[in-house]
């Protein structure tokens, strides 16, 4: 009888685990609808509200762009390089310029950009609502009058959105200029073909797609970690758990969007 109760047993609790997995999304999806409708309202978008979203951007993306920069410019160097001699290596010289944007602008760079904020200020967010639903603060918030949904999670949501297409427009603009040097060096002779490769990548179907992409890379970063911290057990010694839950769960949508975005662009 022992024997066949630890199977149910073990059963059950991977029953409860899988319902409280699916629980967490469903709640995830919840709170990211109500965050994006609020995001859409222009009644929302008060002065104070305005002020909040202003400093999330400040200390999300204009703080570190000296290093992000550099970071891009490096690897856009070393990717470039590679692509470059390869090409060359197998007679597709003639292809190196576009083959070179396809992979770092389209691919590499938006995910570098999303990774990035999520670091700096996906964890950070995750942990701030966390410790703020520990202590009350939200319930706090509502019971003065003051809307968390306005002055906490919508300043978020926008700062991150903006952020990660921010850094990727910056990124992507470094990286067209260390293509053609990387290619081309110094020299304007390449420019006409090098225009004509931009225009052969960038047409209007992969330039909505990568607008797309990055928009829903701004949105998971944002609404992720709030909703994890949200989610997350009313004791202290939990909260560690719950940021690392909600990173988990970040970079795994993000991937998620990344292999959606490659499916519906080469098949």
């Amino acid at each position: 009888m022992l024997g066949f109760a630890d199977p149910q047993r073990r059963l059950r609790r991977r029953g409860v685990v899988f319902v409280a997995w699916i629980a967490g999304w469903l709640r995830l999806l919840r709170f990211g609808g109500a965050t994006i409708v609020a995001a859409l309202s222009p009644s929302v978008y008060n002065p104070a509200t305005r002020a909040v979203v202003a400093r999330q951007i400040y200390f999300t993306a204009w703080q570190v762009i000296p290093g992000f920069v550099l970071f891009v410019a490096v690897l856009s160097a070393v990717l470039v390089r590679i692509v470059d001699a390869t090409a060359r290596e197998y007679g597709l010289s003639q292809f190196a310029t576009e083959l070179t944007m396809r992979v770092l602008l389209l691919e590499v760079i938006p995910l570098t950009a999303a990774l990035f904020v999520s670091l700096r200020s996906g964890a950070a967010i995750n942990t701030e609502v966390a410790l703020m639903s520990l202590r009350n603060e939200i319930e706090a918030l509502a019971r003065a009058g003051v809307d968390p949904m306005r002055f906490e999670f919508v300043p978020r949501l926008v700062g991150c959105v903006v952020s990660v297409v921010s850094l990727t427009v910056l990124s992507c603009a470094i990286a067209l200029v260390i293509a053609y040097l990387g290619v081309y060096g110094f020299f304007l002779w390449g420019v006409p073909e090098f225009t004509r490769s931009v225009g052969n990548v960038f047409d209007a179907q992969i330039t909505i797609g990568l607008g797309l992409k990055c928009l829903f890379f701004g949105l998971a970063v944002g609404i992720i970690p709030m909703a994890e911290g949200l989610g997350g057990s009313r004791e202290v010694h939990t909260a560690p758990v719950t940021v690392l839950r909600g990173m988990m769960r970040l970079f795994f949508v993000l991937v998620l969007i990344e292999v959606t975005s490659l499916a519906f662009k080469y098949t």
